[in-house]
């Protein structure tokens, strides 16, 4: 199918703004459905839900709508996924609930990697519990965190291992059917931050091996919040902390209070509007997998020519070298600070931030510090245009 960035582009308010952003790993533009689904919800009749009343089966149908709407997006169960108000909420919140089970001699293991989301939680839960935490590395020369590296850290005493799909700070993405594979085999659990990974895949739950598998919508253009898919069998197997009066039953035990329904309708209407980008027949799930190919090959597109304009440039250093990655891009300058280069762009309307973006362990692993670097970040409505602009900006900034 042909990609048509700028027919994208028409249904997102927002960029009429002349902001060409390249900061969609912090979170995506909102196209007008999905605000538009969230007024609906919001201003129709609604109630708490229920069967008996419309404003009872319309927040009802949300939650119900949001289930199946994020199953297929992630080739899940929708009896297994969970709403929550952030993946770090939701890694939390099961950090505490897994870690329950822990004992002294038994061994988490993190990545250097990651996102301190993924990180932290696991490294407190272990220590509450007096299990012992273990770390894998990552190549900074290549930027690569191999099946082999996590596999060196298992033995019969792992009882978790946590790792991203897709680094949030430098693109990388691991074997996470390989690593899968490595920590089933000793009887462990694979909890998988797919964050960075969802807005630029076509994501497959039980093909990756995830036990769990967490993103977040606002990072492929839907609203503010996170989600979990897991099998529902194993969330059976899990008893959080809950409400007597609340419900026993799977998903909505891990789900605390009234949820936001608008919300979730807006979740919906953002996978959606991504599978409208195929507008072929089939099922939503075959045109999410058909959209999410030819975004994947838009981006690649605009990756090459944004790499190599970056090659051109004088004192330019690419952090991001991993043979399978995302369109995102970690650049520092010799003798210039990354936060200078974000701020010059800034002012030409050009938007790609400076930092280390939550993943402080992966930055210091690549000698960066706490400051980071320049990250560029490719999403669904960038353009060659757009590319040259924030290029152009660069040269600049280097000359001035």
């Amino acid at each position: 199918m042909t990609y048509d960035a700028l027919a994208v582009r028409s249904h997102f308010p927002s960029l009429s703004s002349g902001f060409a952003h390249f900061d969609g790993p912090g979170g995506t533009q909102t196209p007008r459905q999905v605000a538009a689904a969230i007024a609906l919800t919001l201003t129709r009749p609604l109630s708490n839900r229920g069967s008996g009343s419309l404003p009872e089966q319309n927040a009802d149908n949300a939650v119900t709508v949001f289930r199946t709407a994020m199953a297929d997006l992630l080739g899940a169960d929708p009896h297994g996924v969970v709403y929550g108000r952030s993946a770090t909420q939701i890694t939390y919140d099961f950090s505490r609930h897994l870690g329950r089970s822990w004992n002294v001699g038994d061994e988490i293991v993190v990545s250097k990697l990651d996102h301190d989301a993924n990180i932290r939680p696991w490294i407190q839960a272990a220590e509450h519990a007096g299990a012992t935490v273990k770390w894998v590395d990552f190549d900074p020369a290549t930027g690569e965190l191999s099946a082999e590296a996590v596999t060196a850290q298992l033995t019969e005493h792992t009882r978790l291992v946590a790792v991203t799909a897709a680094s949030n700070l430098i693109g990388t993405r691991p074997p996470i059917a390989a690593i899968a594979a490595a920590v089933h085999s000793v009887g462990a659990l694979l909890w998988v931050d797919g964050v960075h990974y969802t807005p630029h895949a076509s994501v497959d739950v039980a093909a990756l091996g995830a036990d769990f598998f967490v993103c977040s919508p606002y990072k492929f253009l839907g609203p503010h919040c996170g989600v979990l898919a897991a099998d529902p069998a194993l969330l059976e197997r899990i008893h959080p902390d809950k409400l007597a009066t609340s419900t026993e039953m799977v998903p909505e035990r891990f789900e605390f209070g009234t949820l936001p329904y608008e919300l979730m309708a807006g979740v919906t209407a953002a996978v959606d509007f991504l599978a409208a980008l195929a507008p072929i027949g089939g099922s939503r799930r075959e045109r999410l997998v058909q959209a999410s190919i030819a975004l994947e090959h838009h981006e690649a597109g605009l990756l090459a020519e944004l790499e190599a304009g970056l090659a051109a440039l004088p004192g330019v250093t690419v952090h991001s070298r991993a043979r399978e990655r995302t369109p995102t891009v970690l650049v520092t300058f010799a003798g210039h600070p990354a936060a200078d280069a974000a701020a010059f762009l800034a002012a030409r309307r050009v938007l790609a931030p400076a930092g280390s973006f939550y993943a402080l362990e992966a930055s210091k692993h690549l000698g960066l510090g706490a400051e980071g670097g320049l990250r560029i970040g490719l999403a669904p409505y960038n353009t060659a245009g757009e590319v040259q602009r924030l290029l152009t900006g660069l040269e600049d900034f280097l000359l001035a």
